[in-house]
């Protein structure tokens, strides 16, 4: 191709590693690439309308609540899902964008849904239980992904409408294979069987259904960029 794409990718600036994903989505923009990618940082509605597509960072998935409502991004967001639009939800993002949470406050967590996934606040443990692991995500390539997982969610039960008609994480790449028929949710990454730290080891953190993306990690505290131009070629494929 000779001429280049350009796509703009928003990214939700209202609390949480925004910074972050803007610089990564700007190295990319200034590699060789057929793709011409503009980041641009999302508070308003009318800031969200000039996108093609829409990241969620992780921080603190209750703040990100507050301030989408406070912001009035909420409902506009929520038919932004429902028609289609690419979104990118890392760690309190995945959060977000899950159709069922536990572990979250009393009364429960206001999300925005969209991805048929059950997922569990801070599912590695606290602060204090962060650690940084090679994940497996073949989709990317056969190197590990360096995953950096802070106050991480779990991905407890993938299924097409929420917790009640969930179904149970499996322990394997393999074992996912033809285990969800007509469900359109997809594990893309895992964490590595061998893995030294204290999570649990079978742990899908990284699923995609259709134009939603959900990652457990923060690829953007990396500078490995493969996850974003990953995001970046859903975005232009859905053109």
């Amino acid at each position: 191709m000779s001429e280049r794409t350009g796509v703009t990718i928003g990214v939700l600036a209202l609390q949480g590693a925004f910074h972050e994903h803007i610089a990564r989505f700007a190295s990319l923009s200034a590699s060789a690439s057929h793709v011409s990618v503009r980041s641009i940082a999302v508070r308003r509605p009318e800031q969200l309308a000039q996108c093609d597509a829409l990241v969620i960072p992780g921080g603190e998935s209750t703040a990100i609540a507050l301030g989408l409502h406070n912001a009035g991004l909420t409902e506009p967001l929520r038919t932004w899902i429902r028609e289609g639009r690419p979104v990118w939800g890392t760690c309190a993002g995945m959060i977000m964008l899950a159709n069922t949470a536990t572990g979250g406050k009393r009364g429960g967590q206001e999300l925005l849904g969209g991805l048929h996934i059950q997922v569990g606040r801070n599912g590695f443990g606290s602060q204090v239980n962060s650690f940084e692991c090679d994940v497996q995500c073949p989709a990317i390539g056969d190197t590990p992904f360096p995953g950096v997982f802070i106050r991480a969610p779990v991905v407890e039960a993938l299924g097409g409408g929420g917790a009640a008609a969930a179904a149970p994480v499996s322990h394997s790449p393999d074992d996912m294979h033809g285990l969800f028929p007509g469900t359109p949710v997809e594990p893309i990454a895992w964490l590595p069987p061998a893995s030294d730290t204290a999570a649990d080891p079978s742990r899908v953190v990284a699923v995609r259904q259709g134009r939603l993306l959900a990652t457990s990690f923060h690829p953007e505290l990396t500078t490995d960029t493969r996850l974003h131009n990953y995001f970046v070629q859903m975005v232009v494929g859905a053109a």
